[in-house]
């Protein structure tokens, strides 16, 4: 058994841990609720751009544009593939980033034909790390994501996208399932699906005559779309950030009550010690004074 100090030495360490874990449980609460307030805030927004979607595909079923092309007839070894990953800057959020970075793994290695688009360092010191080709990384910090970010970072994507860089584009973050439980996913980011629109609920509010589309469908195709990609990609950031701090406050919780349990035992363990050196103190004096006692006899 560890003496007395030794106990001590440990106890205060972990009274150390304990509170940094505490403080960090704090700061990404606090974190959490201002992600989750700015996806409220910009949520009609973006839900009024694919309201409008919805509107014009439904009245020009027909409607022919680079967004919405078929990818069906290429084979699915020849297609080029683009993946946006979005994990973390950092470690200490239990296993948010080895989710993220388990599905991208498996994905890039279904398809050769792929480029790669990281934002977040905890992903790009992992690729870096296995040698995998990085063609694209946002040098922008996951925390506080912001519409200007999406905006530059939809922006090349689309720009490759028009240039024929690649067939289809997906972005792989974790999404927010409940208050208590968040799931990493892989979303199709283009070309869009018409079918995914269709079911669209539209306000009660909204008219529903014939629409006008000036100077043409595509032109007005060509300026909606880009804005409901920077608003699927904020979206995207934002629910990261969120889930991000929520994996982060868990692991910090589970983290601080593991402390408290060993501190607990190791209080246990000290008692003891303590014990143990004074009853050796008591033996110790009650043989000296035996042995001072026979002295005097003699």
């Amino acid at each position: 058994m560890a003496n007395a100090k030794e106990i001590q030495d440990r106890m205060k360490s972990i009274n150390d841990t304990l509170k940094i874990t505490n403080a960090m449980y704090m700061i990404s609460s606090s974190k959490l609720k201002k992600s989750k307030k700015m996806l409220t805030d910009t949520e009609p927004y973006f839900f009024t751009l694919q309201s409008e979607m919805s509107r014009i595909l439904r009245h020009l079923p027909d409607l022919d544009s680079i967004y919405f092309r078929s990818t069906d007839e290429i084979p699915e070894e020849e297609k080029r593939i683009a993946y946006m990953v979005v994990t973390a800057d950092k470690g200490l959020a239990g296993s948010y980033n080895h989710n993220i970075l388990k599905i991208a793994e498996e994905e890039l290695a279904k398809h050769p034909k792929r480029q790669l688009y990281v934002l977040g360092e905890v992903g790009r010191h992992y690729f870096e790390e296995r040698g995998i080709e990085i063609n694209k990384q946002f040098h922008y910090t996951i925390q506080n994501p912001t519409l200007n970010r999406a905006r530059n970072i939809s922006e090349e994507l689309l720009e490759d996208y028009r240039q024929g860089e690649f067939d289809e584009i997906y972005i792989i973050y974790t999404s927010m399932v409940n208050a208590m439980q968040e799931e990493a996913e892989i979303l199709q980011l283009l070309p869009l699906k018409k079918a995914d629109f269709h079911n669209v609920e539209i306000p009660l509010d909204v008219r529903r005559e014939e629409l006008a589309l000036r100077p043409s469908a595509d032109a007005v195709m060509n300026r909606i779309v880009p804005d409901y990609v920077v608003g699927f990609v904020y979206g995207a950031l934002v629910e990261s950030f969120s889930c991000e701090q929520n994996a982060r406050m868990m692991a910090m919780e589970a983290a601080t009550n593991s402390a408290k349990d060993m501190l607990h035992e190791l209080d246990i363990m000290y008692n003891r010690a303590r014990q143990a050196a004074i009853t050796q103190e008591i033996t110790e004096v009650i043989a000296g004074a035996k042995s001072q006692k026979r002295k005097k006899k003699r």
